[in-house]
């Protein structure tokens, strides 16, 4: 029977499994709702869904390199543990070699899209890791950056994952472009060079910095300069070529790119769980938790 998107949309919505493990569960129960979450839940999707409203802020960051194309991913854990554990790194591997394989636009397609030679999806592999594993592991986001020929990636790890950097810079010297990841790492800029800076963000600051000047009750005839110097400053601080190489700090980074006849592309740098909520309870609190439960 052909199964009603909105019926799919509903059993998603009460189990959080993918968008293909309900349809095909509600194809093989005939549309019966109640039978279809029995399904999952047999099949240990629903013990997946139970775990969807956990915080997985832990986790790994990883990069994988392949001729002219290389993946950068985050996938979560709830804990620390589980990202040592042999199941969740292989888990890990099979998502980047998916990735750079099938090159998917988002996190949502990727999930949806099956896995070469596995018989199943991408979303159904990490829900069987969930099953095995017991706590809530998710794919929370990727990037895919692709080479010239004349062109070099550098792949940085920190603690083995809990920061990836990814360059790509034009030249060849790969040594200084995992060099500059390890700097990206480190520093963390926002920008690549002053010219990715937007006008708005600039001209945001420069106000900012003026009002500063002014409070401070600086003349008026000297604030101009102050502003600007401070606004250069402020520009070295988020932008990558500005900074003081870390390796050495009496050079810039653009003289240590400069000097090598590189030039800088582009980078991503993944920090495993910021912007994420963590958890906060302590374990008495976690024990009580689980004896209501």
């Amino acid at each position: 029977m052909a199964i009603d998107a909105k019926l799919v949309k509903e059993l998603r919505e009460k189990t959080g499994a993918g968008m293909m493990d309900c349809k095909k569960a509600l194809t093989e129960t005939d549309g019966n709702i109640d039978k279809a979450i029995d399904l999952l839940r047999e099949k240990g999707i629903a013990k997946a869904a139970k775990k969807s409203d956990r915080i997985a802020a832990e986790g790994l960051a990883q990069i994988k390199v392949a001729g002219n194309a290389a993946v950068i991913a985050e996938v979560n854990s709830e804990t620390d543990f589980v990202a040592k554990n042999e199941l969740f790194t292989n888990l890990i591997d099979t998502i980047l070699n998916h990735l750079i394989e099938a090159k998917p636009a988002s996190v949502e397609e990727s999930l949806d899209q099956p896995l070469q030679g596995a018989g199943q999806t991408l979303g159904e592999t990490i829900n069987e890791a969930i099953a095995k594993i017991g706590e809530k592991i998710s794919l929370r986001r990727f990037q895919i950056v692709e080479k010239a020929d004349n062109e070099v990636f550098g792949a940085y790890l920190h603690m083995g994952g809990r920061i990836a950097v990814l360059t790509k810079l034009a030249g060849q010297d790969e040594e200084a472009a995992k060099d500059i990841a390890m700097h990206v790492a480190a520093v963390n800029p926002r920008y690549a060079t002053t010219d990715q800076v937007s006008q708005e963000e600039i001209a945001h600051e420069k106000e900012v910095l003026t009002q500063q000047a002014l409070n401070e009750g600086k003349p008026a005839n000297i604030v101009e300069k102050m502003v600007e110097g401070r606004l250069n400053k402020f520009l070295q601080e988020i932008c990558l070529v500005e900074q003081p190489f870390v390796k050495d700090p009496d050079q810039k980074v653009k003289k240590f790119l400069s000097d090598k006849g590189l030039a800088i592309q582009t980078f991503v740098r993944y920090e495993v769980g910021e912007g994420m909520e963590k958890r906060s309870e302590n374990f008495a609190e976690e024990v009580q938790a689980q004896l209501k439960n």
